[in-house]
């Protein structure tokens, strides 16, 4: 057994995140999804390009520039917000249930749900966020995580895996599923997804970590999810 883990570990996972503007709280007009005028479209551009980079406070001062009412824009403020921890994001997601981006706003509440630890409700989102869009593997991905959080093993597998063949180039949904494995002792198939998609070393030794994690009981007040916090967070785009 020890070698096997010595053989998977030089073989991962990383794993499911004062502005100067009106108050979100008050923000209830609905949210335009309209086609973006081509200046518009680029400092879009611009503020994904920045936050790509971790530029998340000058990715906000651009889109700071851009309309409030305008769906993209409140998305992307809702993610940089969400990945700087702040509660502005809440109220941003909320704005766009029932408009064109709806799933995107069902899985922002979701990751916000589960990095509170609350499984339940980030569930409920996710599950909602998949009905809608039911091909976008982020989504499934984030939803195995909670699954795995949760430690119903089944259901995460389905989800990492479905998110696998969704997006064969993406690998982390494979890296969560190197995770489940690795919880469930099952070596020999972790080894062997780690040889086919060549996962790091690093990837393996962050598997592991987790999976030993997931294996830990928790202190009272805690919750599997909070030790096993931000395996994904998914991208701004």
């Amino acid at each position: 057994m020890k070698a096997m883990i010595a053989g998977l570990s030089l073989l991962l996972l990383s794993g499911c995140a004062s502005t100067g503007q009106t108050p979100w709280s008050a923000l209830t007009s609905s949210a335009s999804c309209g086609q973006l005028s081509s200046d518009q479209q680029l400092s879009l551009n611009l503020a994904d390009d920045m936050a790509n980079d971790g530029k998340l406070h000058a990715s906000l001062a651009n889109l700071q520039s851009l309309p409030d009412n305008l769906a993209d824009v409140r998305l992307r403020k809702a993610k940089v917000y969400r990945l700087l921890g702040r509660s502005e994001a809440e109220p941003l997601y909320r704005s766009l249930l029932g408009s064109c981006l709806a799933a995107e706003a069902e899985h922002g509440l979701g990751q916000l749900a589960a990095a509170r630890s609350d499984n339940g409700l980030a569930q409920a989102h996710l599950q909602r966020a998949a009905r809608l869009a039911p091909t976008d593997e982020k989504i499934r991905n984030d939803l195995g995580v909670v699954y795995l959080n949760q430690l119903r093993v089944e259901d995460a597998r389905f989800e990492f895996l479905t998110a696998m063949e969704l997006k064969q180039s993406d690998t982390l949904a494979a890296q969560n599923l190197v995770t489940l494995l690795i919880y469930q002792d099952d070596w020999s198939r972790a080894a062997e997804l780690v040889s086919r998609l060549g996962l790091s070393p690093a990837q393996v030794t962050e598997a592991q970590a987790r999976a030993e994690k997931l294996k830990t009981p928790t202190r009272p007040g805690s919750t599997a999810a909070a030790q096993v916090a931000a395996v994904t967070p998914s991208t701004l785009q």
